[in-house]
């Protein structure tokens, strides 16, 4: 198999030196995802694209080069190709032909291609002669150069005919690591995790920061979404997941600091906290989930003087999102089923908050708060590898069942997002494949283990985390019988720090 990776489009205009680093750190990205699966690949540079061979050539490694091509911060695109040997126009023609000959039938359709090197015609001339051709030798229905229902791609490199088979949406963004290292202040909540989500896919490692207003169930969900998010954006690169038990400064808050500023007060304790916590890992800026004027806490005045008391740049990207917008993205990136189960405990302590920030009357009410407490808070935290945080026995993840072989009777329940279903279709010979996307499954399961209830179900998703989470979340529940499946050699290794990562133990 071979891809075509085409790069994010604001790295190709920048400077050959930083183009240069950043196609080397996205090349070494991919080959940290590759060995961590277990893949063998070989990556090329080139100046415009990278290629990546890939040495196997069945269904379950395609899969899975797919949800790495997909999901790794950088590409903005990946052309899945099939490659001959260019002679003539008219041969190139034909394999572009027998390529899309079914894709065209009784549709309209335009032809792209793209030349590199010696030829004696140009790429308009050959989308004219290829076009004529389909017109003539398909059921294509017409040519249509704006809004074509199919776009024939290939591209003739020098002497090479590149048939592009499948194009592969990716995530956007820069190489993971190329703009340094953040902490980011994550509750598990629809803001949070779509601010940590958005840092990722810029270039940024970054880590999570807790804080514990709600005990060990909290813990474990915050924890499970996070890992979600590395696993899932992130894997190339080890990061932390730092705990800082904040239920006694919540205690001392309630007891001690006047209604109106309690808010702002817990905002203004967790931000000394991480920038303790980013001091101690060597992390330059903190990021929130915040999102102008949402709460009361969140004013312009209140933000200001809540930013007064870091020492680190705080980064907010949401500044300026809706909440809806949120929401969707939340559900786009798979965070949306964790988000919506999370408890909020920072609103238990916003009664009659003040939306205007004042600085003195801040001060007045933090001078009756009991600063000891915060430090033991910070001496008390933990600090954890993401890799490590489900590995416990309390998560329960690890009483979940991984099946490789299903048995006759298991129905397989592929919950990934359509997109990735479509362009890497999960078909077992001896087992039904229903298709029920993540952000759905939760409505449909009563129905499903009402109509089949003696029937094992196996959820499948490319890495197997999300359907971890979902059958231990459906089991506990009660609501039938799930475990996870996973294909044959694609059960995950422990993670293998690699020679680049700079986040040692």
């Amino acid at each position: 198999m071979k891809f075509v990776i085409k790069l994010f489009p604001e790295i190709t205009i920048k400077s050959t030196s930083v183009r240069k680093q950043m196609t080397k750190i996205l090349r070494q990205n991919l080959q940290n995802m590759f060995r961590r699966h277990a893949i063998s690949v070989d990556v090329q540079n080139r100046w415009d694209s990278l290629i990546v061979l890939v040495n196997r050539d069945d269904d379950a490694a395609r899969r899975q080069t797919i949800q790495i091509l997909s999901h790794t911060p950088g590409i903005a695109a990946a052309l899945e190709i099939t490659e001959y040997t260019f002679t003539t126009l008219d041969e190139a023609y034909q394999r572009v032909r027998d390529a899309y000959r079914e894709r065209v039938a009784g549709k309209s359709f335009c032809v792209r291609i793209k030349r590199a090197g010696l030829h004696d015609f140009t790429s308009h001339q050959a989308e004219i002669y290829m076009g004529g051709g389909f017109l003539k030798e398909t059921e294509a229905l017409r040519v249509d150069l704006h809004r074509p229902e199919v776009t024939v791609l290939a591209e003739l490199r020098n002497d090479k005919v590149q048939v592009v088979q499948q194009t592969i949406k990716g995530l956007g963004g820069y190489p993971l690591g190329s703009q340094g290292e953040v902490l980011s202040l994550i509750s598990g909540g629809f803001d949070s995790t779509v601010a940590s989500y958005l840092m990722t896919r810029r270039g940024l490692k970054t880590h999570f920061c807790f804080f514990n207003l709600g005990g060990s169930a909290h813990e474990i969900g915050v924890k499970q979404v996070s890992h979600y998010l590395w696993s899932t954006f992130g894997e190339s690169h080890r990061v932390k997941f730092v705990t800082v038990p904040f239920e006694k400064v919540v205690a001392e808050i309630l007891t001690n600091v006047d209604t109106g500023q309690m808010g702002v007060v817990l905002k203004r304790m967790m931000l000394r906290a991480a920038s303790r916590v980013a001091e101690n890992l060597n992390l330059p800026a903190l990021v929130t989930g915040e999102a102008v004027a949402q709460v009361a806490s969140q004013t312009i005045t209140n933000l200001a003087v809540i930013d007064d008391v870091a020492d680190r740049m705080v980064l907010r990207p949401l500044a300026a999102m809706d909440k809806q917008d949120i929401i969707d993205t939340a559900r786009r990136i798979g965070t949306e089923m964790f988000a919506a189960t999370m408890p909020e405990y920072c609103g238990v302590i916003s009664v009659n908050p003040t939306t205007v920030g004042d600085r003195s009357k801040v001060a007045d009410a933090e001078a009756k708060f009991d600063m000891a407490v915060l430090e033991q808070a910070l001496a008390d935290a933990t600090y954890q590898r993401i890799d490590d945080v489900l590995n416990g026995a309390e998560s329960g993840l690890e009483n979940v069942d991984i099946i490789t072989t299903p048995g006759l009777n298991d129905v397989i329940i592929d919950i990934r997002h359509p997109s990735e279903a479509a362009d890497a279709p999960l078909t077992l010979t001896n087992n039904s494949v229903l298709t029920i996307p993540f952000f759905d499954l939760d409505n449909r399961v009563n129905e499903l283990t009402r109509q089949q209830p003696d029937t094992r179900f196996l959820l499948y998703c490319q890495k197997g985390t999300m359907s971890k989470i979902h059958a231990h979340h459906l089991m506990s529940e009660q609501r039938g019988n799930f475990a996870v499946f996973m294909e044959p050699g694609f059960v995950k290794p422990a993670y293998k720090a690699e020679a680049s990562d700079s986040s040692e133990d």
